[in-house]
C-alpha cells in the first residue's frame, strides 16, 4: 500500500499536470484578415468586447497572443489556419470612434496551434508551440529585383508610418515582408508564411511578382 506520504505526492502531481495542460491551452487567438510574420507590424482598430479585453489583459500583464489569418470568404470566425504568429503591442491610443482602441501590433514567432477552445464571450484560445526560427540568410542578388520592390513598398505613407526596421539584406526579414504587403489571396500568403526555407519563400515570391507583371 501506498504511504500518505506517498498518496501526498501522487495527488499533488495529479493536481499539478492538470493545471499545466490547462495553463498551456491559454494563449488567446486574434483571427484577421491579414497575415503578419515574425517582426513585421500591422495597424489594428479594436472594437468588439471580446479583443478588448483582451488587448487590456496583455497590456497590464505584458502578455503576448496569437495571430491568426482566416481562411478566404470565411464567414465564421473560427475557420482560421493553424499556424499564426505570436504577436505583442507595441503601440496604443484612442481609436476613431467612441469605444474603439487602436493599436500596433508586432510579430515575434511563428507558431503552431493545436487544442483550439473557445470561452463563453466568444475568444479562441489554443495550445501553442514556438516553431524554429529561421536562420539569417543574406538576400541572394539573383533576388535583388524583390529588394527593390519591397524599398518602394516602404515609402507608402501606411506602411512607412509603422517605422519597422527593415534589413534588405536579410533574405527572411524580405520574404516576410513581400508576403504582408504584396496583394495576393489568403491561401497563397498563408502558405509561404508556413515555409521554413527563407529562398524558397524568395523564390515563390519572385514567380508571383513575375506573374503580376504579365
Amino acid at each position: 500500500m501506498l504511504s500518505i506520504l506517498e498518496l501526498i505526492l501522487f495527488y499533488s502531481y495529479i493536481k499539478w499536470y492538470f493545471i499545466k495542460k490547462e495553463v498551456t491551452i491559454k494563449t488567446p487567438l486574434f483571427p484577421i484578415n491579414a497575415i503578419l510574420c515574425p517582426r513585421g507590424k500591422i495597424p489594428l482598430q479594436i472594437f468588439e468586447p471580446r479583443y478588448l479585453d483582451m488587448i487590456s489583459h496583455c497590456l497590464k500583464m505584458g502578455a503576448e497572443f496569437v495571430v491568426v489569418l482566416l481562411r478566404e470568404d470565411s464567414e465564421m470566425d473560427d475557420e482560421f489556419y493553424r499556424v499564426g504568429t505570436l504577436a505583442k503591442v507595441v503601440d496604443f491610443s484612442r481609436g476613431e470612434y467612441d469605444g474603439c482602441l487602436a493599436v500596433t501590433i508586432e510579430g515575434v514567432a511563428r507558431v503552431d496551434l493545436s487544442l483550439t477552445v473557445q470561452q463563453e464571450d466568444g475568444l479562441w484560445l489554443a495550445e501553442t508551440a514556438i516553431s524554429n526560427e529561421e536562420d539569417f540568410v543574406p538576400l541572394p542578388e539573383r533576388f535583388n529585383e524583390l529588394r527593390v520592390v519591397l524599398e518602394a513598398l516602404v515609402q507608402h505613407p501606411f506602411v512607412h508610418n509603422l517605422n519597422m526596421d527593415i534589413d534588405f539584406c536579410d533574405g527572411r526579414q524580405v520574404g516576410w515582408r513581400l508576403t504582408e504587403l504584396l496583394p495576393m489571396d489568403n491561401r497563397q500568403k498563408q502558405l509561404l508564411f508556413e515555409l521554413k526555407d527563407p529562398i524558397q519563400r524568395l523564390s515563390e515570391l519572385s514567380d508571383q511578382l513575375s506573374a503580376m507583371m504579365i
